[in-house]
């Protein structure tokens, strides 16, 4: 049972959220109007009106990102032929469990091929990169699309964080050169840092996963982990390096400067928008509700009147002068309504809209407004005449709060580990470990077995960055360690 927090008001929230994450997350899902769960397909979430303006937001950074980094959009068919689904061995068998079929259409019965909802986009695009890409002038050929993903999980689910069907971006490049194809890589990684921890304020840090644990086809996955504070992490982008593994059986092709024809090398990356959305409300948010980025928040001001008997119609008229000066830039609301202003403060600090401004007839006749700053409930006492001014220098200044706010030190998160015992400890006390791995390389998935089963953690990785720590042996076999691994439980 969810635990309570004694002082809130039921029409708040209710739940502590460093007591009981879970009754918090399920709670801020429903009251702040994030999403239904009520769909009666189970794992197909309805999103509302409330979480979907800011995930459309985030969409639009991304893609103008994108973009600027030389991606053109395309939209492609959401039907993959099991013939297309089959040709790359790997990538058919890590995700054909997870496959939605559609074998019959309408009145006409079985169809002659299945059709697979698409799961990822690979083998729907690369067919038409054989017909697209025909020199070496075509290369780099950068395209992305905005879309939905269908997999039939198989865990628990839950709203923007795990689910059948997400809302994502995927971009899928190919270039003359593994050179190439490796800059794209790292280019992907700067994109992923520059949207998701000075954007959307959430602190990440990449790891080049196990070959246990890469995408199904790939050479070599790298993955974004959101540090969420508690020793968790949770997978938000990663970025793929599929060298020739798909160019050879889609026969994308190009004819090279020298005459010849030679298969390109190819990468592909996939920020789920809808999942980057769910971390964003985990980790930001507080026992009052949302905290959002100014740039993401559905409505960014709220202006609310104070409201004494016989002086009504002054304050709402000085609200008035207040919401047409900001109306124009920024998505300002005035809430006229007849709950109380107690009730209405709960209400937006709950939807996170990151300014209020509250005006009563002492505001007035003092020519000032009260400015609350969601984030950490700062109030400012401001003249109506320098209220422009103070206005832009908060709302410049705020998602830089918050990121500062929220950034953790991966450091201070780290426990170094030489045995199990310990390594186990540290979990338990949400601590992430950092121990010597034999190895990254499929023979040791044994290894990461073990941990698994005794440690209750996921070997996550090595660091994509510099590693500061080595270690002699392996924690698991005591074989000779050739890489140091950080190991997590993960949501």
């Amino acid at each position: 049972m969810a635990k309570k927090k004694k002082e809130a008001p039921i029409t708040g929230i209710t739940v502590s959220k460093d007591e009981d994450f879970s009754g918090w997350y399920t709670e801020i899902i429903e009251k702040a109007e994030l999403a239904d769960i009520r769909y009666n397909v189970k794992g197909f979430v309805c999103y509302r009106p409330w979480a979907t303006i800011s995930i459309r937001k985030m969409y639009r950074k991304y893609e103008e990102l994108l973009e600027k980094n030389g991606h053109l959009p395309l939209t492609m068919p959401s039907l993959i032929p099991e013939s297309n689904l089959m040709l790359e061995a790997d990538h058919v068998e890590g995700f054909a469990p997870e496959v939605f079929w559609v074998t019959e259409a309408g009145s006409s019965g079985p169809l002659n091929e299945k059709l697979a909802l698409r799961p990822t986009s690979e083998t729907a695009l690369y067919p038409m990169y054989s017909l697209w890409i025909r020199s070496y002038k075509d290369l780099p050929f950068k395209r992305y699309q905005s879309c939905q993903v269908w997999r039939y999980e198989g865990k628990m689910t839950r709203p923007f964080f795990r689910g059948r069907e997400f809302h994502w971006i995927e971009a899928h490049d190919v270039f003359a050169t593994e050179e190439g194809a490796m800059a794209q890589v790292h280019e992907d990684m700067e994109m992923t840092y520059q949207m998701i921890q000075d954007e959307f304020c959430i602190p990440i840090i990449f790891f080049q996963r196990p070959k246990w644990d890469k995408f199904a086809g790939s050479v070599n996955t790298y993955a974004a982990d959101a540090l969420m504070g508690s020793g968790k992490v949770l997978q938000l982008p990663s970025t793929h390096y599929l060298g020739q593994n798909f160019s050879k059986p889609f026969n994308v092709k190009f004819i090279d400067t020298d005459g010849k024809e030679k298969y390109g090398y190819q990468t592909c990356y996939g920020p789920a928008i809808s999942r980057i959305y769910g971390a964003m409300i985990a980790y930001l948010g507080d026992d009052k509700g949302l905290i959002l980025p100014f740039d993401l928040a559905p409505v960014q001001i709220v202006i609310i009147p104070i409201l004494i008997k016989g002086k009504e119609t002054i304050v709402l008229e000085k609200c008035g002068e207040v919401y047409k000066k900001f109306r124009d830039k920024h998505t300002i609301k005035l809430d006229d309504s007849d709950d109380s202003p107690g009730s209405k403060f709960y209400y937006w600090e709950m939807k996170g809209v990151p300014f209020r401004i509250e005006i009563g007839p002492k505001d007035i006749q003092k020519k000032q407004v009260v400015i609350v700053k969601r984030h950490n409930g700062k109030k400012y006492f401001v003249s109506e005449n320098e209220l422009e001014k103070k206005i832009k220098e908060l709302v410049d200044n705020y998602t830089k709060e918050i990121k500062e706010m929220k950034l953790l030190d991966f450091e201070e998160q780290i426990e170094m580990c030489y045995e199990l015992d310990a390594a186990k400890e540290a979990l338990d006390i949400g601590k992430i470990v950092c121990c010597g791995f034999c190895s990254i390389d499929m023979k040791s998935y044994r290894c990461a077995e073990v941990v698994e089963k005794e440690v209750g953690g996921f070997v996550r990785g090595k660091r994509v960055d510099e590693e500061k720590h080595e270690f002699a042996s392996c924690i698991i076999c005591g074989e000779p360690a050739t890489c140091t691994v950080y190991i997590a439980k993960s949501y």
